[in-house]
């Protein structure tokens, strides 16, 4: 009895050291992870406590409770408590569960499987780090100065992301197409980049089919061709026609696990910009850890047909709105899901084989340049809803009408009222030759506008713009690449969805010189922005009847706050004689202000929690020496337990500190 007595007194003191540590540390780590912290603790005391104390004493053959409860049981009671708290400080601070505004967990995943995922992960990091030390990326990227050193470094890139292989491949694709941010020589290097896929099987285009449908392919389809009209690495597009409606379509597929494996290596490229972007300079001010990341947010979206679907139907309903012709393909959202696309089948050919096309239609090739251009500045400028990959292979000419055919909608950007009109002053002031006007455009399209030196940027950009004076034509990345240059010395950067925009447009240039050479971008921006603003302005006299609704809704929106008006200036004047006027300001209602706050009480929590240990632990190792049993053993552990977590926390907030000076200066 004395036995089971012992036991049920272990599992009530197990009981109040699990609610009371709890209580006071406010972890939030899982119940299984602070049952296991208190059985850890529970044991380990007990163990010693017996060892130490109980054994050969005469309390052994009497009982715990009923003959020892003096200061020896309490300690070992604080020890327990202590131990559980340690634990579950530990396993907090080696958490990596997010948490929401609320400060309640995100996404909580398994300690096992977490752990396991962690190991996969740090082991392709280390042999994507490898590689890249071995091509001399970070020494090249270290040293680079000179324009040899610069084609070694471009070299020595895009061995690592070809050797790197999947995702980083892609992620090289598309700095290729960076050539704003990119010189010329990192361009021709990572345009080099090719990657092979083999296309489905018949097998595993049925398999699809079958799981996303729960139907075979004659169920839905009267005819599927076997051979794919294109094959990439995230999907593959096939021609069908559908069975209870005889139409043609294209049917595009998401490749199998495509979802998992981008998963992974996504963030181990996050990873690699983080660590390239804390060895260079270089990668530093070009923002490569930004552009990892805008990256790995473009082709989450991508992997996911549902938001392609979207993207077309929204494209679609502004080119129906807007007064130029182009043709968006029609979604068959019954028969479309997250894995597959079904699309109305685009009849013609691409701008980049599609000079025959040209000829046998008669196509003015100015023309349809223009209307291209106008379509994506429509989008852009107007809506704010674009398709963000104008490259040739997805402009094609419609074979029965000779119209522009937008296809693959994967990736659509999208900018806000304030960034449209920056980006049109922005393109109107480089041909028009105004700095001033240049400058205006990019304080409304850059994060940190506050940093602008205007008079210092207005300077910079005058010395690129007198370059291109009187000169027929230059190239449009080359002038863009010059711009963004000076752009990041200043230390501005762009919102994210303004880097997307600026990027279509580069690439956008490049496919405008396809369909028509000599096309100069710039001249006919300015032409469209006479053309909207004139419509704009002559709208109301056009449309009376229109315009005369119009009003009547703003005036019925604006007279309740207008007869409002007389009353609050009446207060507001007497109040001023009466000396009662307060300014307030929160500083709270700045986020930034909010997260400095937040942040600093939060480090200043740390130290207390440190400093607390610490005394602690100092208060353990002097009663210790009062003791003169083995007993002290135990209390010296806990003691030096305390210290080393006390030691860890200051440490951690030390190099916080340093950190936060260096980023300072």
């Amino acid at each position: 009895m004395d036995f089971i007595s012992a036991i049920l007194q272990l599992l009530i003191a197990s009981v109040l050291v699990f609610f009371i540590s709890g209580r006071l540390i406010g972890s939030q780590i899982s119940l299984m992870k602070r049952i296991l912290s208190v059985l850890i603790s529970v044991s380990l005391t007990t163990f010693v406590f017996w060892y130490t104390y109980l054994r050969g004493s005469d309390y052994y053959d009497q009982g715990i409770v009923s003959n020892v409860v003096n200061i020896t049981t309490l300690i070992w009671l604080g020890s327990m408590l202590l131990i559980s708290m340690l634990l579950y400080l530990f396993f907090e601070l080696f958490d990596s569960i997010e948490l929401n505004e609320n400060g309640t967990p995100v996404g909580r995943r398994s300690y096992f499987k977490t752990l396991i995922t962690y190991w996969k992960r740090q082991k392709r990091l280390r042999e994507v780090v490898g590689i890249a030390v071995t091509n001399g990326v970070t020494r090249t990227m270290k040293y680079a100065r000179a324009r040899e050193d610069e084609r070694e470094l471009a070299k020595a890139l895009r061995d690592t992301l070809e050797q790197c292989g999947g995702v980083f491949i892609k992620f090289g694709q598309v700095l290729s197409t960076r050539k704003e941010l990119l010189s010329p020589i990192f361009i021709e290097e990572l345009e080099k980049l090719q990657q092979h896929v083999k296309p489905l099987t018949e097998q595993q285009v049925d398999q699809i089919i079958a799981e996303n449908f729960n139907a075979g392919t004659h169920q839905i389809f009267s005819y599927i061709s076997k051979t794919p009209l294109a094959s990439a690495s995230i999907g593959q597009v096939h021609k069908a026609v559908l069975k209870e409606t005889n139409e043609p379509v294209v049917v595009k597929f998401l490749r199998p696990d495509v979802k998992n494996i981008m998963q992974d290596d996504l963030s181990i490229l996050m990873e690699f910009a983080r660590w390239i972007s804390s060895k260079s300079q270089w990668a530093e001010n070009l923002g490569f850890y930004d552009l990892a990341k805008g990256f790995s947010m473009a082709l989450k979206e991508e992997i996911d047909f549902i938001i392609e679907a979207r993207n077309m139907e929204q494209v679609a309903k502004i080119v129906e709105r807007g007064s130029i012709d182009v043709k968006v393909p029609k979604v068959y959202r019954e028969c479309s899901n997250s894995n597959v696309v079904v699309m109305e089948y685009i009849k013609g050919k691409s701008v980049t084989v599609g000079n025959a096309l040209f000829t046998e239609l008669g196509i003015d090739r100015h023309q349809f340049a223009q209307t291209l251009l106008y379509s994506f500045l429509e989008q852009t400028l107007i809506s704010g809803i674009f398709h963000a990959d104008p490259h040739p292979g997805n402009i094609y000419i419609e074979e029965t009408t000779g119209r522009v055919a937008i296809l693959d909608y994967g990736a659509v950007g999208r900018l806000a009222e304030l960034q449209q009109e920056g980006l049109k002053y922005f393109l109107v002031g480089i041909h028009q030759n105004d700095a001033a006007l240049v400058v205006d455009g990019i304080a409304q399209l850059v994060e940190n506008a506050e940093q602008i030196n205007r008079h210092e940027m207005e300077q910079a950009i005058s010395q690129i713009l007198l370059k291109i004076n009187y000169v027929s034509t230059i190239p449009t990345d080359e002038l863009m690449y010059s711009i963004f240059s000076v752009v990041r010395e200043f230390g501005l950067h762009f919102y994210p969805s303004v880097n997307v925009a600026l990027r279509a447009i580069v690439t956008l240039d490049g496919t405008l010189s396809v369909i028509c050479p000599g096309f100069r971008i710039f001249s006919e921006v300015k032409d469209f922005s006479n053309d909207y603003l004139k419509s704009s302005l002559l709208k109301p006299f056009k449309h009376p009847g229109e315009t005369k609704d119009l009003i009547e809704e703003e005036l019925a929106l604006l007279l309740p706050n207008i007869r409002k008006i007389p009353r609050r200036l009446d207060q507001l004047f007497r109040k001023v004689e009466s000396g009662k006027i307060i300014l307030h300001h929160d500083i709270f209602s700045d986020k930034a202000n909010s997260m400095f706050v937040t942040q600093l009480f939060s480090r200043f929590v740390l130290l207390m929690v440190g400093i607390t240990f610490g005394i602690i632990s100092v208060a353990l190792l002097a009663i210790s020496q009062f003791i003169h049993n083995a007993y002290a053993i135990y209390l010296n552990t806990a003691a030096y337990l305390g210290l080393f977590l006390c030691a860890i926390l200051l440490v951690r907030l030390s190099i916080q500190a340093i950190r936060d000076m260096k980023r300072t200066k």
